[in-house]
This record gives structure tokens, C-alpha cells and sequence, in this order.
């Protein structure tokens, strides 16, 4: 074991209606996590610190924060990667409402989610009700699964953490969530107007901020919402596009006649 060494970490205490800061000292130790000290500080000085966490593997998704202003998982962010000779300060996603301490309401993404088009598969391609599918459609989806909705990429986003947008903009999230459906080898649900108007795609500058803190290193910017943009555009704003679909809907209405 390391050597032990007292650091004072910087909590943000309070709820919706008001808080601040309090400062605690804990003794740290090699191998300790945010987590771990918040957990100290509960055991020590705060028993009625609000903390959320479940797993402590990174997998759940519970127990984000930001830590020294940056949108992290608290059971994984080694304290050996912090400047522990200043205050390190803890405080609840900026992004959400706080409910108190550390912990934050994001019930909102769940129901962004709900009112997504859910997936929609095609009709069966073999006699027994089976499918058929290239391995490389498959895997092109994968990554989108190992989101675990930590909401981090949710809590960096420009869009929600300064300009609350929340009533016209998804997010990353669910851009992610959108892309697998849509590029399921088997979904043939349309969702691209959804994804344009209601859920606003187009505030997204691709600053890849939201790529940067996935603790599954998910390639959120690149592979999902980029593909996205592109057949919006191609959808709704390329020319030929338009011209192509007024001359289809004539050409309907002179049969029509």
C-alpha cells in the first residue's frame, strides 16, 4: 500500500433551491477512486451526503458527476489522476436538475426516449421466420450498444449545459440510440423528420466534445451523429433530392388523372 496523505475535497452540497460548496478532509490512499472518498467523506463527516451509485465498474452508469468541472464516472476516475494538492471538487451534472448533493434528476432523457420511433423490423426472410444478415451490419451497430446511460455526453453537450435546449434537442444520447435503430440491417422504420424537427439534430456543431468523455469510448460524433446529418441533408435540403421527389409526386398525379 501507498502512502497515505490527507486532501481536501471541495463538495457541492444543496438542491434545486439553493447550495454551495463544503469543504472535507479525508486521508487518500494509492488505488482510491472519487468514488472511494466520497464514500470516505460519508463514513467520516457527511452521513447525509446524496450520492448515487450502484455497480462501482463502470457499468451501471449511476454514479456520474463532474469532478474538477469535468463530467466523469466517479468509480472510475483514479485520484492518482487528479492534482490532489489542491482541492478537488465534486459536484452534480450541470446538465439535469439537482435533486440534492451529488445527485441529479435525468428522468427527462427517459422520456426523449420513449418517443422515439422503436424498432421496426422487416418482414421475415426465410420460411421459418428467420433472417438473414452480413456479419458486417451486425458489428457496425455493436459500439452503439455498449452505451451504458451515464448521461455524461448528455452533460458536456453546449446544446443542454449552456443553452438548455432541452425542449428542441435529443442530444448525443439519443442520436446514438437513433443511429443503431437506423442502421439496423433489419429496421426499416423512418425516423429521419423526427430526428430533424423534434429532436433537432441540426443544433449539433460536431465539437466531438461528447466523444471525449464516453467511458465506453464510444465514437459518438464520427459514427453515429455525422451519418445521421448526412442523410438528413441528403433527405431534406439536396437539390436534386427535391427536384427527384417533386417529379416522382407529378408523375403519381398524372397517372392519377
Amino acid at each position: 500500500m501507498g502512502e497515505s496523505r490527507q486532501t481536501t475535497f471541495s463538495v457541492w452540497r444543496g438542491d434545486h433551491h439553493d447550495g454551495g460548496f463544503e469543504d472535507y478532509q479525508t486521508e487518500i490512499t494509492e488505488g482510491m477512486v472519487v468514488l472511494d472518498a466520497v464514500h470516505q467523506i460519508q463514513a467520516e463527516s457527511a452521513p447525509d451526503l446524496a450520492c448515487r451509485w450502484n455497480c462501482k465498474a463502470g457499468k451501471c452508469g449511476s454514479c456520474s458527476a463532474e469532478v474538477n468541472g469535468m463530467p466523469k464516472l466517479m468509480c472510475m476516475t483514479r485520484l492518482d489522476t487528479l492534482d490532489t494538492t489542491k482541492p478537488v471538487t465534486i459536484e452534480p451534472m450541470r446538465s439535469f436538475p439537482s435533486v440534492r448533493d451529488l445527485v441529479t434528476d435525468v428522468s427527462w432523457n427517459y422520456r426523449v426516449k420513449e418517443k422515439i420511433k422503436p424498432f421496426k423490423p422487416r418482414k421475415p426472410d426465410a420460411e421459418d421466420g428467420t433472417w438473414r444478415m452480413d456479419q458486417a451490419d451486425v458489428e457496425r451497430v455493436q459500439e452503439f450498444r455498449k452505451c451504458i446511460e451515464c448521461f455524461l455526453c448528455q452533460d458536456v453537450c453546449h446544446v443542454l449545459r449552456e443553452h438548455h435546449k432541452h425542449g428542441e434537442f435529443a442530444g448525443p444520447r439519443h442520436f446514438v440510440y437513433q443511429a443503431a435503430l437506423d442502421m439496423h440491417p433489419l429496421d426499416v422504420e423512418e425516423r429521419l423528420e423526427q430526428v430533424k424537427d423534434e429532436n433537432g439534430i441540426g443544433y449539433c456543431n460536431i465539437t466531438k466534445c461528447c466523444t471525449k468523455v464516453c467511458p465506453e469510448h464510444i465514437t459518438i460524433t464520427d459514427n453515429a451523429i455525422i451519418p445521421l446529418k448526412e442523410r438528413v441533408n441528403d433527405e431534406f435540403y439536396d437539390p436534386i433530392t427535391k427536384l427527384f421527389k417533386i417529379f416522382r409526386a407529378k408523375r403519381k398525379k398524372d397517372r392519377n388523372e
